[in-house]
């Protein structure tokens, strides 16, 4: 079939290498390049990158609600779009445009977690499963009928990043999957029971507060790396907290107990990785050989 890849981050990537080895991908659309690394110059995304290293036309327009941009998406004649993070809103026009409309591949067993997070949000809830599901597109926000569903276990010490690099290599194997059998597989439509919403992660959720549960605490850790990472002060330090555990162990909130386990509110949390400002995520007991810790963190 004649696709369109729409897609930006590191995610999208391997469903545009599957993708591109099974059908003819006659344009890559995604965000433009932005600003990054210590000189702020122009980079482009991962799947510009990857596009071009394929030979394949780019486009990066910061919008699609214009008739030019419509026109020229219409323009090629395109069977089905491919949508997977990215990161502009379509308009009807443009989920209209190929003959076979527009398939989103999205990191969650809808209807929960429908936005842009769904990801940190599992691990963040502590849900016991996750998936990726194939959507149809439509107006409203991952309302659209699912056609095809896969689920997965979180791990009790799985982070965002090992989660966010299972389901992309498994959306990339359903979305070949679903492009198969499209003419076959039956929509189906979106309960309204068990509607949640993956807010975007604020900055402002990242500060560890141990007065909360430790699962929350651990969940949190886990949920919000590798980015924005959830953080302590140590010092006047900015220590981002990457990978924990459940630890046995009881005390004031914010005590150390021992090494890197930190007393919650109820029960206590062992941080096994940790990264300080200016240098590399190391093991907890690498960060300990040079960072003495008080006796309670706030």
């Amino acid at each position: 079939m004649r696709v369109i890849f729409m897609g930006t981050p590191d995610f999208s990537v391997p469903a545009l290498e599957a993708v591109v080895a099974a059908h003819e991908v006659v344009c890559v659309y995604c965000q433009p390049p932005r600003p990054a690394g210590r000189g702020k110059k122009d980079r482009p995304s991962p799947v510009q990158a990857k596009a071009e290293a394929l030979g394949l036309p780019v486009r990066h327009p910061v919008g699609l609600k214009t008739p030019e941009a419509q026109a020229e998406f219409a323009a090629l004649k395109a069977d089905v779009a491919v949508v997977v993070a990215y990161g502009l809103i379509l308009p009807q026009a443009v989920l209209d445009a190929p003959a076979k409309g527009c398939l989103n591949i999205h990191a969650s067993l809808l209807p929960r977690w429908r936005g842009a997070a769904p990801i940190h949000r599992a691990i963040m809830a502590g849900d016991a499963e996750t998936g990726v599901s194939i959507m149809r597109m439509e107006a409203g926000l991952d309302t659209g009928p699912v056609i095809l569903s896969e689920g997965t276990g979180i791990g009790a010490e799985e982070t965002t990043a090992d989660l966010h690099d299972r389901l992309s290599g498994m959306g990339a194997r359903l979305i070949v999957e679903a492009l198969a059998r499209l003419d076959v597989l039956v929509p189906v439509p979106q309960p309204e029971a068990g509607v949640t919403y993956a807010a975007k992660i604020d900055k402002a959720e990242a500060r560890v507060d141990w007065t909360r549960p430790a699962g929350e605490v651990d969940r949190l850790i886990r949920g919000l790396s590798p980015f924005p990472g959830a953080w302590v002060e140590i010092g006047g330090e900015r220590v981002k907290l990457l990978r924990s555990r459940l630890a046995p162990g009881e005390g004031a909130p914010g005590a150390v107990l021992s090494g890197f386990t930190v007393a919650c509110g109820e029960g206590a949390v062992e941080v096994t990785e940790a990264q300080r400002e200016g240098k590399r995520p190391m093991p907890a007991a690498e960060v300990l050989r040079g960072l003495v810790l008080p006796g309670r963190l706030g």
